[in-house]
C-alpha cells in the first residue's frame, strides 16, 4: 500500500512514520502543511521549516503544503495537496483530537483512500513510554500552566514523563500535550539515517501568556554511526 504520513516533525507523526514503515507499507511522501496561522486547529506550527531537514534524514520526499489557517478551509488545502498524489492511503498521528481524526477521515473518504491514526485513544503515559524507548523528542513550546520556560529545548525522558505525570495529575496537563499544552520535535529515530543537531536556538517566552517556543535558527544533519 501506498501512503502519504502527515508528518510535522514532531514525536505524533514520527510515531504515524515508524508505524507505516513497520507496517511495510510503502511510505512514498511526508505532507508537510504550513499554516501563516500560529494558532492553527489542525496543524502543529513551531520549526515547521525543519521537517526539510528530517526529510533528508528518513529519505523519503517531503511535500510542503501552505494554508492560511483559517478554520475548514485549512481542511481544504489539506486535501488539495493529497489529491495530487499517487497514494492508496494516508496515516496521521491523531491521539486524542476527534477534531482532527474527523477531518482526516472525512478527506481520505472524498478521495477514495484509506486513513489511519495508529496512536488513536492509546494510553497516554504507556504511549509516551514506548515513544521515549524509540526517539530522542525535545520539547519545542509550551502553552500551560506548570510547563515554564525551562521545558523549551528539554529533552523528554522517563524524569520528564515523570513530571509530565505529577503537572497531570495537579493541573490536568495532558501527559501527550494532546490538549496543546506543549510541541515537539524528534532529532533522532531509528529510521533517520543521520541525526539532527541544532546549532543556533533562540527561547522565546511570554510571560503574560505563559507560554514559548524554542526557535531553532539553525541545524544539521550528522551521519550516525554504522553498526
Amino acid at each position: 500500500m501506498r501512503v502519504a504520513v502527515l508528518y510535522s516533525g514532531g514525536k505524533d507523526s514520527n510515531y504515524a512514520l515508524y508505524w507505516a514503515l513497520k507496517r511495510g507499507f510503502e511510505v512514498k511522501y511526508l505532507v508537510s502543511m504550513v499554516s501563516e496561522r500560529e494558532d492553527s486547529y489542525m496543524y502543529h506550527v513551531p520549526n515547521i521549516h525543519l521537517t526539510e531537514l528530517q526529510a533528508r534524514a528518513v529519505g523519503i520526499p517531503l511535500v510542503k503544503g501552505f494554508t492560511s489557517g483559517e478554520k475548514e478551509k485549512e481542511v481544504e488545502d489539506m486535501k488539495a495537496v493529497l489529491e495530487g498524489l499517487r497514494i492508496d492511503g494516508v496515516v496521521v498521528g491523531a491521539l486524542a483530537s476527534e477534531y482532527q481524526k474527523k477531518r482526516v477521515d472525512r478527506v481520505a473518504e472524498e478521495l477514495g483512500i484509506e486513513s489511519f491514526a495508529p496512536a488513536w485513544h492509546r494510553d497516554p503515559i504507556e504511549y509516551m513510554r514506548e515513544l521515549i524507548g524509540i526517539f530522542d523528542i525535545v520539547m519545542v513550546g509550551v502553552s500551560a500552566y506548570g510547563l515554564d520556560e525551562r521545558w523549551l529545548g528539554r529533552r523528554i525522558d522517563e524524569k520528564a514523563l515523570d513530571e509530565l505525570i505529577k503537572l497531570h495529575e495537579r493541573y490536568k496537563v495532558h501527559v501527550a500535550g494532546e490538549g496543546g499544552e506543549f510541541e515537539t520535535f524528534v532529532r533522532d529515530a531509528p529510521f533517520f539515517k543521520a541525526r539532527i543537531v541544532f546549532d543556533e536556538v533562540e527561547k522565546k517566552w511570554s510571560e503574560c501568556n505563559y507560554s514559548g517556543v524554542l526557535e531553532v535558527k539553525r541545524a544539521h544533519l550528522e551521519p550516525k554511526a554504522q553498526h
